[in-house]
């Protein structure tokens, strides 16, 4: 269903709800503005996102992807600020089972904006282990650096430690492959 049905259907419930009061029938009234008020919450917070995001919780990735999957057109589905979050969780699914191919639904939910500083850094963190992955120091470096400014309230402040010193053993690491290589 698209959105912009969900507040037209929210206005039609509240409006019942002002008639029930007017005409005495408070309780059922008062129900109904809490089901408008429901209603009108969904807009804002797709229910398909929130069960995708309680089974990506409980690390239950394929129940998650499935609830994403009912999301049929998520430009219609999906209040705009919500579409960054979208990509960010299939970016999330996705890593599970095949990391490099995740790398474009990072990027775009980095592009299309997403309200909570964490979750940016959490974007940026996991675009700097898809560069770890693919031997590139300096684009993980650059996304590890933006990942630390994003992360204001140190909530990825050991997973950025980790990956920075998994970075230093990686120098280590090439340094003396070369190292041998050279002996040979």
């Amino acid at each position: 269903m698209p959105n912009f049905i969900r507040l037209i259907i929210a206005a039609i419930v509240f409006g019942a709800a002002v008639t029930l009061m007017v005409y005495g029938y408070w309780g059922w009234g008062v129900l109904l503005v809490l089901v408008a008020i429901l209603i009108g919450v969904t807009f804002l917070f797709n229910e398909k996102m929130l069960i995708a995001q309680y089974y990506l919780r409980k690390d239950k990735m394929d129940e998650a992807g499935v609830w994403l999957g009912k999301i049929g057109n998520y430009e219609t589905e999906l209040f705009k600020g919500q579409h960054g979050y979208y990509n960010l969780l299939l970016g999330l699914i996705e890593s599970r089972k095949a990391p490099l191919q995740s790398e474009k639904y990072f990027k775009r939910a980095i592009s299309l904006g997403m309200t909570m500083d964490h979750n940016l850094a959490l974007a940026k963190l996991s675009l700097a282990g898809i560069a770890m992955a693919k031997r590139n120091k300096r684009e993980a470096t650059l996304y590890l650096q933006e990942a630390k400014k994003a992360d204001k309230n140190k909530l990825l402040a050991d997973q950025i430690k980790m990956m920075k010193d998994q970075m230093g053993q990686m120098d280590r690491t090439v340094v003396q492959q070369r190292g041998n290589a050279r002996r040979f």
